[in-house]
């Protein structure tokens, strides 16, 4: 069965919005077993609007268009969709109720006449509840094609989609896709590609595809089958395989852990504080972890040391140091780990510096040269990393190196 991914919306061409959601449905999708060919962006134009959903009807079997669904002029989604499938609107009484109890609720006044467009949808659809909205979700269906309508919004299509699409999709899908996520920090893509040449070059069902992330790699295996416990046991000898080729470097196979997930994990297993201290990622390692729920129980506190000064009256970084071998050195991320960890009592400190960029390199120490230190247990380790790439992706790459450190750091020494 084919998908074709429709997003409506002049705001869209013009770049003022960041297009989620066809990264989140590509996702969604494939997890449920079915191909999507084609993404397209479309502006709220009838005419253009017209032609795209002709030729996604044309050429899928489902026409799944996001946005254009609100009450202004220019919302004109549902309007063009019913032109092009021949059907005419009519007006949907449990619609209109739940529109009537949304301004009721909301203590309107009087309520605005466009919002009783959103009550008219295309005859003999199918009528999915926005329970974070006032746009319902259409389903239609006609001549053997479908076309499936959803609001843009991301907090009202995530969970629409979820709840009441991806059951629909099964449905009509006679097989399902089963995928297992493996993710990997300390290899680039071509190296895992490499090391997994065979598997890939040989692959059938399942399938092997690695894919790069910032600092990482995220390798997919995927099956099809008739039931999801046929697909995963075609899936576990490659999941073994590649286990047994990237050992440590693996640091999760579930789809929605991230690094700093595993980390916060590991910090509480074994009853372990965290204290950062960085200089050229200003904060965004404290920030990563911070973004775990939980985190207080295990993180203590967080420098930003960007200048010389705050690394010495901070961290206690010996002037000599900081004079002898530079900032940007693995001697002082030595010393800014150590000092972090005396400064705070914490079982794990990092300490991070390096150049971002786009200035302030030389031939000896150029832009992209970072140092991270890592003190566990009284002992410091310091990796030396050459990144590439602009400043915000030399701090971002920076930052999953700090967190892979960290939990290296911990399974060496406290597994």
């Amino acid at each position: 069965m084919v998908v074709e991914l429709i997003s409506v919306g002049t705001e869209l061409l013009l770049g003022n919005i960041v297009n989620t959601n066809m990264q989140f449905l590509s996702e969604k999708c494939a997890q449920a077993g079915v191909s999507v060919y084609y993404q397209v962006t479309v502006g709220d134009n009838p005419e253009r609007m017209k032609e795209t959903f002709q030729t996604a009807l044309n050429r899928a079997d489902i026409m799944l268009v996001t946005g254009g669904l609100g009450p202004t002029e220019d919302d004109l989604t549902k309007e063009i969709c019913a032109q092009v499938m021949g059907l005419p609107l009519v007006e949907d009484a449990h619609t209109r109720a739940r529109l009537e109890e949304f301004f009721q609720n909301n203590i309107y006044t009087e309520i605005p006449e466009n919002n009783w467009k959103q009550a008219l949808v295309p005859e003999g659809c199918q009528v999915l509840d926005n329970g974070n909205g006032m746009a319902p979700g259409l389903i239609i269906e006609k001549d053997g094609k479908t076309a499936i309508l959803l609001p843009g919004p991301p907090n009202e299509l995530y969970p629409l989609f979820t709840e009441q699409v991806l059951p629909y999709l099964a449905s009509k899908q006679p097989e399902i896709i089963c995928s297992q996520m493996v993710k990997i920090c300390g290899y680039g893509e071509s190296q895992v590609a490499d090391k997994l040449a065979d598997l890939i070059e040989t692959q059938d069902n399942p399938t092997v595809a690695p894919y790069a992330k910032t600092g990482e790699v995220h390798v997919r295996v995927t099956a099809k089958a008739a039931n999801e416990e046929e697909a995963k046991k075609m899936i576990k000898p490659l999941l073994k395989e590649i286990k047994n080729r990237f050992g440590m470097a693996i640091y999760s196979t579930k789809e929605e852990e991230n690094l700093e997930d595993v980390v916060v994990r590991l910090l509480k297993k074994y009853e372990l504080t965290v204290s950062t201290a960085e200089s050229c990622t200003g904060g965004m390692l404290a920030a990563r972890l911070v973004n775990v729920a939980g985190v207080s129980e295990v993180f203590r506190e967080g420098f930003v040391t960007y200048s010389n000064k705050a690394k010495r009256k901070l961290l206690d970084v010996s002037k000599g140091t900081l004079k002898q071998y530079g900032a940007v050195s693995r001697q002082v991320a030595k010393e800014m780990a150590s000092g972090c960890a005396f400064a705070t009592d914490a079982d794990v400190c990092v300490g991070i510096t390096g150049i971002a960029g786009p200035d302030g390199g030389s031939e000896e120490k150029p832009v992209g040269l970072v140092y991270i230190g890592c003190c566990v247990k009284n002992k410091v380790s310091v990796e030396e990393y050459h990144f590439k790439g602009n400043r915000e992706k030399i701090r971002e790459q920076s930052v999953t190196k700090a967190l892979d450190l960290l939990r290296r750091s911990i399974l060496e020494n406290y597994k």
